[in-house]
């Protein structure tokens, strides 16, 4: 009876044990399972394709992907830049052109006293001014080449715009330019006074014919006012013409505001500042004198 009882417990000791070991390797095996899935994440199919790259390189072209065609940068309310306007040419006269040459003369481009008419040249001192700049050398001021030079010039002076050197001093009248209404024209000082009774009323500098076709000295009378005369002999314009010998005029000459001294009448008193003769052509009368010495 004590063997079977014995046996029994030995028994119950060994199912027991049995559990225990069982109960262990089950809690083992779910340790196991919990570090696997932790520790080794399942591979995705993109990761398992030839040549594959990551989804965030595939769209935006970054990290060790080939990077995507780059996107123009733009600047938010970028505008193109405007096209360069004209701002004078040939033929212009203005205030602003006489300060146009003042300014390239200060730089060396302009050799001559401003006359505030664009003539050739105006336009051959622009090109070297343009083309000492990398410009296109079109002669034309425009608004790029305008915005040049007034980066590299002041603003001139009185004096540089109208230098006393450019005005002529009326010389002494002639005895004959005394009395009455006079064109009283002196070849020494190259001017020409309006004279009433003794007073200078205008003056104004001229310039004469060459050699080859000189202006007559002389005592002579105005006989024929043109005001938009053309020669039937040069077919050049002559503008405010007072005709008094022969063909031989007081007028306007743009060649004489353009190149000065440098050029020549073909016998006429040429006058270069427009609104001195515009005013002048106003107040001579048919009949007036018109006197002409050295």
């Amino acid at each position: 009876m004590r063997r079977v009882r014995e046996n029994s417990r030995a028994h119950r000791v060994r199912t027991a044990a049995a559990a225990v070991v069982g109960v262990l390797a089950l809690v083992t095996s779910a340790a196991a399972c919990k570090v696997e899935k932790v520790g080794a994440a399942e591979p995705t199919a993109a990761a398992t394709e030839p040549g594959a790259r990551p989804a965030d390189d595939a769209k935006t072209g970054s990290g060790q992907g080939t990077p995507g065609p780059a996107t123009p940068s733009r600047t938010p309310g970028a505008r193109p830049s405007p096209e360069p306007r004209t701002l004078m040419s040939v033929g212009d006269r203005s205030e602003r052109v006489r300060e146009l040459q003042a300014r390239l003369r200060q730089i060396g481009h302009f050799g001559r006293t401003p006359t505030g008419y664009y003539g050739t040249v105006t336009v051959a001192a622009v090109r070297s001014f343009q083309g000492k700049r990398g410009l296109s050398r079109t002669g034309t001021t425009d608004t790029v080449t305008w915005e040049r030079l007034l980066a590299m010039t002041r603003e001139p002076t009185a004096k540089e715009l109208d230098p006393p050197a450019a005005r002529p001093a009326p010389a002494k009248p002639d005895a004959r330019c005394l009395k009455g209404r006079v064109l009283c024209v002196s070849k020494n000082s190259r001017t020409l006074s309006w004279m009433i009774d003794g007073r200078v009323v205008s003056s104004m500098d001229v310039r004469f014919g060459s050699q080859y076709t000189p202006t007559r000295d002389g005592e002579f009378s105005v006989y024929w006012k043109s005001r938009h005369h053309v020669s039937t002999l040069y077919d050049s314009p002559m503008p405010y013409a007072m005709f008094f010998s022969g063909g031989q005029a007081v007028h306007y000459s743009s060649d004489f505001a353009a190149r000065g001294y440098d050029g020549a009448s073909h016998g006429c008193v040429n006058v270069r500042d427009e609104g001195k003769i515009a005013s002048l052509f106003a107040q001579v009368r048919n009949g007036d004198k018109v006197v002409i010495y050295w």
